[in-house]
């Protein structure tokens, strides 16, 4: 495929020539005739004529030679960036010992025809932790504590709240030992005690002290209503939990814990009464990146010459939570060199490497003919004829890897006692590799930001670098006396609509590539300048609104297109006006919902629209207004539009 031609300069035969006569009535005032007839500009056109062709000629340099303009700048093309999911793994039975599911761990999609498996690798070691209940206690909203475990013991039943439940009352149980990642499944023999409350909805959390806090919980189901009925609740507990004293006694401690009713929420009348408490450890989550492991790799024999380039079998090579290793297998023995993104600091006896993602190529440290004839090693050499090996590396990445929601249930690795395993969300981050005109764009960039952050343009361009998995990055002001000097820089991961739109969690950026851009940032800031690498705020967005169809329209499909349309217009990613994503800060108007409406296919006129905010955590709305005013670090997020057809 051919590369379009950089313009390196835009001068034309007239505009040299109107160059020249302005400097001529500068630097010659004499000089008064500037007709064509002037022998003098003669001379001006001849010469205006001759720069003319040079120039052209200038504009035909291929687009080879500024690539190693490129090169020659440490400009590198940015790998694809691998998809993240969260892998459960789920126990044939509970067990009484601890089940571990190593790092590197390999689960995939189903083969299709003709379609390869998408492949995930877990990234760290899984414990699957068996416990049991030890102690189960009340905690009032006043913080007194009242122990249950007689109770237990004799069979009799305790109410579970105060009388009457108010917000803060907690129920408390106290696993054998700290259950970090893992499934838990609680069995709980509830009497129908909590009246009021919607089973559905009830006005609970469920979480687990940390060490420091208490850490919410993933509530995958509830069996018991609201604690109304006998039933299990199982838990995906957090993977900062820890073992603490409550009272007297030591455990591993989750709760029950009574919360303010949302609107429209009733709230308990009565506590419930609980008579028995079980729990086993049925699973555990571990992140996962769309990858391949590649262990062991053999890429040659050292040449003893600096400078040496060596291809790895497969590329890209994407990051994952440890860098690389070069091996060199000496007669010393196996010497481990250290992965560098530039050799200046380098020295002749530096174990130092670069790695070309994209390429999937190593590149050892070169020499330097100074101006006294001496060779400056910038890294040092390995032996001549040393075996060369990569301990390992990830390969893979890109947008393939955001597969849905339970696509990912083949196991590779068979690991025992260990059933099935999914995905409970779906992946999110698999970005396409960056492409020659993408680099051409940031090579001039690079140079201007002089590897410094100073400007906002500056702040995004160094944090694109660092986190090119990334959709948006944005670097906005910081409002407040308690924030002088501050840079915030807002992040907001790639991902794929499941079903059509997006899930809040999908936004949630990774917490080890946030802390890498704060890291990247950190050492280029500007001395004095705190950086604030988060999320923006997500305003949700609810629109109501009533389409008249045409009379040979579908409502079906038009309800359909019109959500559809509704759902991309307000998404973070790819709505606003111009399709590149809400604006940062942007205003929403109810009028402007109107056209979105009405240019679906079918709608005879838009009746009515209301616009109402939502919380997109809690579901909570307010509202209709007539606009909905962003701070500067927020973006809209479409939540549950409502669209009536009338025929």
């Amino acid at each position: 495929m051919t590369l379009p031609a950089p313009n390196l300069d835009d001068r034309r035969f007239q505009d040299l020539v109107d160059d020249a006569k302005r400097l001529v009535q500068e630097r010659c005032p004499e000089w008064s005739d500037h007709n064509v007839s002037d022998p003098g500009v003669t001379l001006i056109e001849l010469f205006a004529w001759m720069t003319d062709q040079i120039l052209y000629r200038l504009n035909r340099v291929p687009d080879l030679h500024y690539v190693k303009f490129l090169e020659l700048l440490g400009v590198s093309l940015f790998p694809p960036t691998p998809a993240r999911a969260e892998l459960t793994f789920r126990l044939s039975a509970p067990r009484e010992d601890v089940v571990h599911v190593p790092a590197g761990t390999q689960v995939s999609t189903q083969r299709g025809e003709g379609i390869d498996p998408i492949v995930f690798t877990t990234e760290a070691d899984l414990a699957i932790v068996p416990a049991s209940v030890l102690h189960v206690a009340s905690v009032r909203a006043d913080g007194r504590v009242v122990p249950h475990d007689d109770d237990i013991a004799r069979g009799a039943g305790f109410r579970a709240f105060g009388a009457p439940p108010e917000v803060g009352d907690a129920l408390l149980i106290g696993l054998s030992r700290a259950v970090p990642s893992c499934a838990v499944r609680l069995q709980l023999d509830c009497r129908i005690e909590g009246i009021g409350v919607d089973p559905d909805n009830p006005p609970l959390g469920w979480e687990a002290w940390d060490g420091s806090a208490w850490a919410p919980c993933e509530l995958e189901r509830d069996g018991t209503g609201g604690l109304n009925r006998e039933g299990s609740v199982l838990l995906h507990v957090p993977g900062t939990h820890q073992e603490s004293i409550v009272g007297d006694d030591l455990g591993g401690w989750l709760r029950c814990v009574v919360r303010e009713p949302e609107h429209r929420q009733p709230p308990y009348d009565a506590s419930p009464e609980i008579h028995a408490v079980a729990a086993v450890t049925v699973g555990a989550s571990v992140s996962a990146l769309h990858a391949e492991i590649v262990t062991g790799e053999v890429l040659g024999l050292s040449t003893g010459l600096p400078g040496q380039r060596l291809r790895l079998q497969r590329s890209p090579v994407v990051s994952g939570r440890e860098p690389p290793v070069l091996e060199v297998l000496g007669e010393e023995g196996v010497e481990e060199w250290t992965l560098v993104t530039s050799f200046a600091d380098s020295g002749e006896d530096s174990r130092h490497f670069m790695l070309d993602a994209a390429q999937g190529e190593i590149v050892l440290g070169p020499a330097v003919r100074e101006r006294d004839g001496s060779l400056r090693h910038y890294g040092a050499v390995p032996p001549r004829d040393a075996l060369l090996r990569v301990r390992s590396y990830l390969t893979g990445g890109g947008p393939r890897g955001n597969v849905a929601r339970g696509a990912l249930k083949v196991l590779h690795t068979p690991i025992p006692y260990v059933s099935s395993v999914r995905n409970r969300r779906a992946a999110a981050g698999g970005v396409d590799g960056e492409d020659i005109e993408n680099a051409k764009l940031r090579g001039p960039l690079s140079l201007r930001t002089g590897d410094r952050a100073v400007t906002a343009e500056d702040h995004r361009a160094l944090a694109e670098e660092a986190g090119p998995g990334f959709a948006r990055v944005e670097c906005v002001p910081v409002e407040g006396d308690a924030w002088a000097g501050a840079v915030r820089v807002l992040v907001v991961p790639s991902a794929e609509p499941d079903g059509g739109r997006l899930h809040f969690d999908q936004l949630v950026p990774d917490a080890a590539q946030v802390e890498a851009i704060a890291r990247h940032l950190d050492a280029r800031r500007v001395i004095g300048v705190r950086i604030s690498v988060e999320p923006p705020l997500y305003q949700g967005v609810t629109v109501v609104a009533r389409i008249r169809a045409e009379a040979d329209a579908d409502p079906a499909r038009l309800r359909k297109e019109a959500l559809e349309a509704l759902y991309g217009y307000f998404s973070p990613l790819t709505g606003g006006p111009a399709g590149g994503g809400w604006p940062f800060g942007r205003p929403v108007h109810s009028a402007e919902v109107f056209p979105v409406l009405q240019a679906v296919r079918g709608a005879r006129s838009v009746e009515e629209v209301l616009l109402f905010a939502a919380d997109p955590v809690s579901g909570k709305r307010t509202g209709p207004v007539d606009e909905l005013d962003l701070p500067p670090h927020a973006l809209t997020f479409p939540y549950e539009h409502r669209v009536l057809v009338v025929t």
